[in-house]
């Protein structure tokens, strides 16, 4: 990690958003204008937007990243769509029916890497969107998406465990959950079979929509750094992230609150490779929740 980039996710984290827009600023400044949506990269180490004001323009947002950051910077799609002429939406096809919940009068057009749309007056990627507005995550805040809910048994937890292949580091073994699911109402959210006591053996459907609907019914979503995360918190539901000692610039390892999502609580391992204490911090958390729901009910 570049020194520049380093002092950029410890802004970041320390909600000093006016630095790291700066810092941004600089970036921006240096990039040779010939390198824009440079079509030799792969599309997520593309930089799109050349610093042109939104104001009164036809915008292009462009998805170039995973599921998971688009979720997390939609949020500042109608905060877009107030500013400029028009906007349009190119994102992953899987998340065009959940993103049209914005209703912040957008263009959604389903992203083919093969045939991009063509650009814009402005093209923008969704994450460059709170440097482009400088818009802070209080400026959009949870929820803004929305699905309906499940009818699930009540109580039910939604569990992932897995966070694909990006980064092995951040799932979690499957047995390592064995004791919380054979105790209470679990659904597994990843789209796999599982052999732990949960409600759907055949696992999660491979559809944002049907998972949306089951993240929005149930009472609690444990679940690892992944796009499920991002979907629980947009959706403002009760969310405890177990994130891996040096986890990605957008949790602070240092607070157990996100401000992207204020209904995240964050559990960090206190080593690489911990997950037992992890695993055990959440076990103790749900007694104590378990205990005071009996308590008050």
């Amino acid at each position: 990690m570049s020194d520049r980039m380093a002092q950029w996710v410890a802004v970041m984290r320390a909600e000093r958003y006016a630095e790291a827009w700066s810092l941004g600023a600089l970036a921006l400044a240096e990039r040779d204008p010939a390198t824009r949506d440079d079509p030799s990269l792969p599309y997520h180490l593309r930089w799109v937007w050349d610093g042109t004001p939104v104001d009164g323009r036809d915008v292009l947002v462009r998805c170039y990243h995973g599921l998971g950051d688009t979720i997390q910077f939609a949020r500042f799609l109608p905060l877009l769509a107030a500013r400029a002429a028009s906007v349009t939406l190119e994102v992953q096809p899987r998340l065009l029916e959940l993103l049209r919940t914005l209703d912040a009068g957008l263009r959604l057009h389903p992203f083919d890497p093969a045939r991009p749309l063509p650009p814009a007056e402005v093209d923008l990627d969704v994450t460059e969107l709170d440097f482009a507005l400088r818009a802070t995550p209080d400026c959009a805040r949870p929820p803004y998406l929305r699905a309906p809910a499940a009818i699930l048994p009540a109580g039910t937890i939604g569990l992932c465990y897995g966070a694909g292949e990006w980064d092995a580091d951040r799932s979690v073994p499957p047995a390592h959950f064995a004791s919380i699911c054979q105790r209470r109402p679990v659904l597994t959210l990843v789209s796999e079979p599982t052999e732990l006591a949960v409600l759907n053996l055949a696992g999660c459907p491979f559809d944002i929509g049907a998972t949306a609907a089951l993240v929005a019914g149930c009472a609690l979503v444990v679940t690892v750094d992944t796009m499920i995360g991002h979907l629980a918190g947009a959706l403002g539901r009760p969310t405890w992230l177990l994130l891996k000692a040096q986890p990605d610039w957008r949790w602070n390892p240092a607070q157990a609150s996100s401000p992207w999502y204020p209904s995240v609580r964050q559990y960090v391992q206190p080593r690489a490779g911990d997950w037992e204490s992890v695993i055990a911090a959440v076990e103790r958390d749900l007694a104590a929740r378990e205990a005071l729901a009996e308590k008050q009910g």
